[in-house]
């Protein structure tokens, strides 16, 4: 490949040609454009592959290194299966819509300096809108606005801090640096709103599950993430993000357990498991960033199933809450078994991609002595088995018959759905294929008989509390209370009651601006009026005829007075 062509332009080739292609071609270019990318990602080599000028800094498009092929790779992969997943159903445009913010994703992955990795930063927010607003609904193109405002903040905060180190250190280069200043603090703000950080995560439960089943596959692969690669590569080792990836994961279970669409439990376990890999950039150590790497691998993966086998049973039955199903495992074995298999690798299951990269993370918390962080993280991987682990496939392919009888997934889904259950079992039973390509030397042993048994026994006793506590599990139609409630109904709220006063107080000056003006007309008729008769009696004050003595005393009154301030 050429030095400077980043793979992430295949993407975008392709993106462009998707329009245009019709029948088989547009197949063709679909399936093999992230394929032909996931090549051209393996032929990039260590370090920068060349540099461009542009006004007095050095721009670098491409930066090889096991971190960035790792992510590349991810997100190339996701193109290919999201595009299987979606092509005989997604429109042109979405299809182009998610090849060109996958490609984004891909170019941030590879980006060598700040204004690199802006430039792809927001090619991934603008056409991540794009795929919101393809979901064709009122609600849709609703939530798409608030997407994009939010991201829209959050790319003007980023670029602020950009700036900012630019003008301080002269220098555009990705190096890893602490929250120490405005500056550093803008671009960390800015990062972990793409992250879904509270308090501004509620975008990401409010937008996914607006746009179209197929939509919603790729939206849950590349922003977060690439906000992962982000603080991975800019803040390792920040003590603040331990504690905000905790926050985000025991945020993420709670409105998970509260919620009743189908979609929104996994838009907000979304932002739990990405909780677990900011979290791990705070550790900062080798092991804590192999577990932040190779768990947003491993996510992407069964996150992306899951949104899969969600998206199958609304195609399917047109019912997206857990209230409305039950009992479909009989007429869709292939997508039950599939949502299965993820549900128990996002709950990090034995044998499963979620327990050979999560404990990683937990490993590295007890190495460094972090004993809350420990006990935190081991308390949030049962919540995430009762959210995520049984609620979603229990209300959705089990418990009472919800009379429904739909079809199992069309071939390509069902091939989509096959291949990332069969790599959630793969990595999980052979977790070396993936060791060998995270950026620091593996030495963690994933399988040992005490690990096992005490993930075994915890996920099992959270079964038992499951079912135990099963009535108060199941849902009802309600809406549950988020900070978005500000913008969405308090600002509006807020706007409304100051409009109220301000007409009320326009309503006051013109009143008593009514009154004045009266009260002046009333005084210039008193006395500087015309008479209405001849008859001077009713003459104004100072329109009527004065003798010549009145006169003359008040001219020298006035002058009197004047000549006596001009002296003072």
């Amino acid at each position: 490949m050429p030095e400077l062509m980043s793979p992430a332009l295949i993407m975008v080739v392709a993106a462009l040609a998707i329009g245009p292609a019709r029948g088989h071609l547009r197949t063709a270019v679909v399936l093999l454009a992230p394929l032909l990318t996931l090549w051209a990602v393996w032929q990039v080599p260590d370090g920068v592959q060349g540099t461009l000028h542009f006004l007095s800094y050095e721009i670098e498009p491409v930066e090889g290194s096991p971190l960035r092929r790792l992510f590349a790779t991810i997100f190339a992969l996701m193109a290919f299966v999201g595009g299987l997943f979606a092509f005989r159903l997604a429109r042109w445009h979405e299809l182009a819509a998610a090849y060109l913010y996958a490609a984004g994703a891909i170019g941030v992955s590879f980006a060598g300096d700040l204004i690199s990795l802006f430039i792809y930063w927001e090619l991934m927010a603008l056409f991540s809108t794009v795929v919101v607003w393809c979901g064709g609904t009122a609600a849709a193109r609703a939530a798409g606005i608030r997407y994009a405002i939010l991201h829209l903040i959050g790319g003007v905060v980023l670029k602020v801090g950009i700036e900012g180190v630019v003008v301080s250190t002269g220098s555009i280069q990705i190096t890893p640096m602490l929250a120490h200043d405005f500056n550093s603090w803008m671009i960390l703000c800015g990062i972990l709103i793409n992250a879904a950080a509270p308090p501004l995560s509620a975008w990401l439960a409010d937008a996914y599950p607006e746009s179209s089943f197929t939509g919603s596959v790729f939206l849950s692969a590349f922003t977060t993430k690439t906000a992962v690669l982000a603080l991975i590569l800019l803040f390792p080792g920040e003590p603040l993000l331990i504690w905000v990836g905790l926050f985000m994961i025991m945020y993420g279970i709670i409105y998970a357990l509260l919620e009743n669409d189908i979609r929104r439990i996994l838009a907000y376990s979304v932002v739990n498991q990405v909780g677990f890999m900011v979290c791990a950039v705070g550790i900062g150590t080798q092991l804590a960033l192999n577990g932040a790497a190779a768990h947003a691998f491993a996510h992407i993966i069964y996150k992306a199933l899951l949104f899969m086998s969600a998206g199958v049973v609304i195609y399917r039955t047109g019912r997206n809450r857990c209230t409305e199903l039950g009992g479909l495992f009989r007429t869709m074995p292939v997508t039950a078994i599939c949502g299965i298999i993820g549900a128990l690798a996002i709950s990090s299951f034995p044998l499963t991609s979620g327990f050979t990269t999560k404990s990683m993370i937990s490993q590295a918390a007890a190495n460094q002595q972090m004993v809350w962080v420990y006990m935190l993280l081991t308390a949030a991987s049962a919540g995430v088995f009762l959210h995520a682990g049984i609620k979603f496939p229990w209300f959705v392919f089990f418990q009472k018959d919800s009379g429904l009888r739909p079809k199992d997934a069309p071939w390509n889904m069902a091939a989509a759905m096959i291949i990332f259950a069969a790599l959630c079992l793969l990595l999980g039973i052979f977790p070396e294929w993936l060791y060998r390509f995270l950026p620091y030397p593996v030495d963690y042993v994933a399988y040992t008989p005490g690990k096992v048994v005490f993930y075994l026994q915890l996920l099992l006793f959270s079964g038992l509390a499951f079912f135990l506590l099963l009535p108060l599990m199941k849902r009802t139609e309600t809406i549950s209370l988020d900070v978005d409630w500000l913008w969405r109904r308090g600002l509006p709220m807020a706007a409304g009651r100051l409009a109220r006063y301000f007409d009320a107080a326009a309503a006051l000056w013109a009143n008593a601006g009514a009154a004045w003006k009266k009260r002046l007309h009333s005084f210039t008729a008193r006395y500087l009026g015309q008479p209405h008769t001849a008859d001077s009696e009713e003459r104004a004050v100072f329109a009527r005829s004065w003798p010549i003595g009145t006169t003359a005393l008040w001219i020298a009154i006035l002058l009197s007075a004047y000549v006596l301030f001009y002296y003072i």
